[in-house]
């Protein structure tokens, strides 16, 4: 793998870090910027909108630069906005910020996926992709603890001056590995020519299935927390070790989903979001029990996670003319997810079912995935495979056995 979808990797992990850190700053920054918790919660959706509307915005803008240009301008605009939102006097500068910061690391996102995919040969797109992606799933597991921990000896401030810093060394990185200059047809695609590659209602089926797979595990974890100490009855100590379990077992499904992306994504996708529904059913009914939860926090985090290189990927085989737009649009699908399905998780607690609920709104997310997964692959089955798909071992047989047991989403 070249060591520049590593560093790739590491940018999506210094910004996917601020990304999910206020959760555990929000006590601390509501404190010093005199706003209620509520108010400096909506700092977290302030983001999350602005992930949804920036990528695709931010790929269309920069689509005719040379990725390591827009990789370097999208990175040194989230360091400044953090720089000022570390400096700001008020809730009003640093919610101006957070959306900034948030168009910046949504059109980071999709140009960095674009690039990994075309610096690997085709039988290797799903585990570059993974170890992208896989920044973020670090992210949860070291950056934003860290961050927390930093918040609670320096101020939340520090977290933010924590984090331009990292992206700053991401940002040096990106410049001596990255290639420079268009050395490819891919990059020199106008916006008219990968809108009309995206005319395909396959591709945008695997938009939904994006959004209601991430929606699925999402919203269980979004609620987690209070569903360990209030349900489980765990103390507060071990929920941070939850946390860490359920990132653990994520990780572990994006080395998993990354080696099968190629050879298998249907078969990996619907196995992902099956799994993912039957232990989101399992855990709002057995939640009480200790060791069961324990169990299937594990398992939540590894069937959530285990279909993101396949989310993230197969779009480029179903739209492989649209290579920068397709993954921009696919960061704003993930994002749709993040916002809605936490929306629906509250409103089914505030109806008064319980923070176990929340999980039951899970399982109905992860089983509308799991239709659309097998819907997509009878479309492609009736239709034919996709011209220019590929699997992992790159001959001519295997590609043929792929176009008879597998189909792209």
């Amino acid at each position: 793998m070249p060591l520049a979808v590593y560093i790739l990797g590491l940018g999506i992990f210094t910004q996917g870090t601020s990304e999910f850190m206020l959760s555990g700053l929000l006590p601390n920054l509501a404190d010093d910027l005199d706003v209620s918790i509520p108010d400096a919660g909506l700092l977290i959706s302030a983001f999350a909108i602005g992930m949804v509307v920036g990528a695709p915005l931010l790929a269309v803008a920069t689509l005719k630069w040379p990725r390591r240009t827009a990789l370097v301008a999208l990175q040194a605009a989230f360091i400044a906005a953090h720089v000022v939102g570390a400096l700001a006097p008020g809730y009003g500068v640093l919610f101006v910020t957070r959306v900034i910061s948030a168009l910046a690391y949504a059109g980071f996102w999709g140009v960095a996926v674009a690039t990994a995919v075309a610096l690997v040969p085709a039988n290797a797109k799903g585990k570059a992709v993974a170890v992208v992606a896989g920044g973020l799933t670090l992210a949860t597991i070291i950056g934003v603890p860290a961050g927390t921990v930093l918040s609670q000896f320096a101020g939340w401030r520090a977290a933010f001056w924590g984090v331009a810093l990292l992206t700053l060394v991401s940002l040096a990185c990106s410049v001596f590995a990255i290639p420079g200059g268009r050395g490819s047809a891919e990059e020199t695609r106008t916006v008219r020519a990968e809108l009309r590659a995206m005319a395909r209602p396959q591709l945008w089926l695997s938009y939904a299935v994006t959004a209601f797979s991430f929606g699925a595990v999402i919203v269980t974890f979004s609620y987690l927390a209070s569903l360990l100490t209030d349900v489980t009855g765990l103390a507060d100590g071990w929920v941070p070790v939850l946390l860490a379990l359920f990132g653990v077992g994520g990780l572990l499904g994006m080395v998993v989903g990354g080696r099968t992306a190629e050879a298998y994504p249907i078969r990996t996708l619907a196995l992902g979001t099956g799994v993912l529904a039957v232990t989101s059913a399992l855990l709002a009914v057995l939640a009480e029990n200790t060791v069961v939860t324990v169990v299937l926090v594990f398992v939540l985090g590894m069937a959530g996670y285990v279909t993101n290189p396949i989310l993230q990927s197969r779009v480029f085989v179903v739209a492989p003319g649209a290579p920068t737009l397709v993954g921009a649009t696919n960061t704003s699908a993930f994002n749709v997810g993040n916002t809605l399905a936490p929306a629906l998780g509250g409103m089914t607690i505030n109806a008064g079912f319980g923070f176990a609920s929340v999980a039951w709104v899970g399982a109905g997310l992860a089983a509308a995935g799991l239709l659309g997964t097998l819907w997509a692959g009878h479309l492609q089955y009736r239709s034919g495979p996709v011209k220019g798909s590929v699997v992992a071992g790159g001959g001519r047989r295997q590609d043929q056995d792929q176009e008879r047991t597998e189909t792209p989403v």
